[in-house]
C-alpha cells in the first residue's frame, strides 16, 4: 500500500531522492528514476502476488536490508509518498 503525501517537486538544484526506513536513508540516487521504480516495487506497484513475496524475501530483506514496516520516499528532502513493506 502507498500513500502519496506529496505532488510537489522538489528544485532541480535538489535531484536527489531517497527511500529512508525509521529515520534512515537505506538507497539514494540522483539519477531522478531508479529510486521511484524500487519504492513501486517496495510497495507493491509492479508485481503480482507471488512475484511480489519472492522480491519481497529475497531482495528487500536478503540484499538490500529493509524490514518489515513504514517506508518514506524523499525527492530533493520533500517526502512525496510513504508505504509499507509487510511481513511475510
Amino acid at each position: 500500500m502507498m500513500k502519496v503525501i506529496s505532488n510537489r517537486n522538489p528544485p532541480k538544484e535538489s535531484c536527489i531522492e531517497e527511500i529512508r526506513q525509521g529515520q534512515k536513508t537505506i538507497l539514494w540516487s540522483d539519477d531522478n528514476m531508479s529510486i521511484s521504480m524500487i519504492f513501486n516495487n517496495l510497495t507493491r506497484q509492479n508485481f503480482k502476488a507471488d512475484e511480489y513475496k519472492a522480491y519481497i524475501r529475497n531482495i528487500t530483506f536478503g540484499e538490500m536490508g529493509f524490514v518489515p514496516g513504514t517506508i518514506e520516499l524523499y525527492k530533493g528532502g520533500i517526502l512525496i509518498a510513504s508505504g509499507i513493506i509487510p511481513a511475510l
